[in-house]
């Protein structure tokens, strides 16, 4: 059901403080899962675990993967072992294993203890991975036929299966050995004769991942492919587990904040905004500020070093921002630009000479035109001083060229040195830029106006 929650709020508040438990349930239950998280996330402590006790239990269990790790770890409180072990026993064994690596220690060692041993062993395989490999997001809960099956063996295996599996439209081949072979899909398995073996029937051409693989190339992967689910293997090509569609788009979210993030000078972090400290907040900001700042130091050294300049023409002084604005601008046009291509792998390193090429006749077109606006506004503006005019003129065109150049090169680099290429965008290339346009524009003065001096 397609509800929006805001015109909710009111209603289901209402409900709850008039103690209507029965409507309340009536509503909650007609919602999607993800709503009720939202709605159960403005609650306070005290109304949480009461309002989630009226939810049927299927439900509940549902919801309690979309609540954030404070509220889960609330509500944990809040339960009795025995109930703990039923909510722990629904969840599938990929968000588990997400949910004990956020939980605090004592936490996690609770839910164990109410996780049957063969379930441990399980999560502990998954939390040995990576963070950010295909192992770590991947559920070892999958449906795998044997080759030399016959497809009325395999429909009948499929009726049989009462595990909780994530996907079973996609039922992956293997071999006495587990080697992954094949995959073969529900609507395969119902049009074929009942008498042919799987293996006549499976495609070969399977696209597979390894544990060890970047989760984000993975992601990608599903964008390319559009696949519901990915099958991954460990160094010997054996099935290990499979990725479904739901953390495919989970990690491309987290990639995007990640780089937004990086982007502007923060370091990453998963905590809620509104539940870090400002000591937290602090601390994820100031490394890069420091950097930034000392870096500031060498625009102040440029600086002085033409204060001559200044005192032989002033009206110098007030087209800097001017420059140095437009420079960090056209270089985060280009850094962007790039990004995105290496993010959807439209381009690679070994692109970098033509890539590099391709912007810098961009910067041209870019120095051309913002040079011939200024050039006019210049002379007009500042008493028909025509050197000056040209100096901003060709000190823009030489600006936009070396912002395209820097834009284009360092997240390629980065990509090169497996870094992630967010790193050289914002701030960074802002700083290195106000340094370049202060050299350029300096350097252009000397050769046009004081050279004739």
């Amino acid at each position: 059901m397609a509800v929006n929650l805001k015109t909710l709020q009111d209603e289901l508040t209402l409900l709850y403080e008039a103690k209507d438990y029965k409507a309340l349930k009536a509503v909650l239950e007609e919602l999607d899962a993800i709503d009720i998280a939202d709605f159960l996330d403005e609650l306070p402590w005290e109304s949480f675990a009461v309002i989630f006790r009226l939810l049927p239990k299927e439900l509940g269990h549902e919801v309690f993967i979309h609540l954030d790790t404070e509220a889960q770890e609330h509500l944990l409180n809040a339960l009795e072992d025995p109930q703990v072990g039923e909510l722990i026993a629904s969840l599938y064994n990929d968000d588990l294993a997400d949910i004990l690596d956020e939980l605090p220690a004592d936490m996690v060692k609770r839910i164990l203890r109410n996780t049957s041993s063969n379930r441990r062993k399980e999560i502990n395989i998954l939390l040995q991975y990576p963070e950010d490999s295909a192992g770590s997001i991947m559920t070892t809960e999958y449906m795998h036929l044997e080759q030399d099956l016959t497809i009325e063996e395999a429909f009948q295996k499929l009726r049989r299966t009462k595990a909780k599996l994530e996907t079973i439209y996609s039922c992956y081949v293997t071999d006495r050995r587990n080697v992954l072979i094949g995959v073969i899909t529900v609507r395969d398995i119902f049009a074929s004769k009942a008498d042919a073996l799987v293996s006549d029937v499976m495609e070969e051409a399977v696209v597979s991942v390894n544990t060890h693989d970047d989760q984000e190339e993975v992601a990608n992967l599903f964008t390319r492919y559009d696949f519901l689910a990915m099958p991954v293997t460990d160094r010997e090509n054996r099935l290990v587990g499979i990725i479904t569609v739901d953390d495919a788009m989970d990690v491309i979210k987290e990639e995007a904040v990640e780089d937004m993030q990086k982007m502007a000078a923060v370091m990453p972090s998963e905590e809620d905004y509104l539940t870090r400290s400002p000591f937290s907040h602090a601390k994820s900001r100031i490394l890069w500020l420091m950097v930034l700042m000392f870096s500031g130091y060498i625009n102040a050294f440029i600086l002085t070093g033409f204060e001559e300049a200044f005192l032989l023409m002033p009206a110098l002084v007030g087209y800097i921002p001017m420059l140095t604005g437009t420079g960090g601008n056209a270089g985060l046009q280009s850094s962007a630009t790039i990004i995105r291509a290496l993010t959807l792998e439209e381009i690679s390193f070994r692109d970098w000479g033509r890539a590099l090429w391709k912007e810098i006749r961009i910067g041209l077109v870019l120095g051309l035109m913002l040079g011939a606006v200024n050039c006019v506004r210049v002379y007009f503006m500042d008493g028909r001083n025509f050197p000056l005019a040209l100096t901003v003129s060709v000190a823009l065109l030489f600006i936009a060229c070396s912002a395209k150049i820097l834009g284009c090169s360092l997240p390629m680099l980065a990509k090169k040195f497996k870094l992630d290429p967010a790193v050289m965008a914002g701030p960074l290339i802002n700083t290195l830029l106000d340094a370049i346009t202060l050299l350029i524009y300096f350097g252009v003065s000397y050769l046009i106006i004081f050279s004739r001096m």
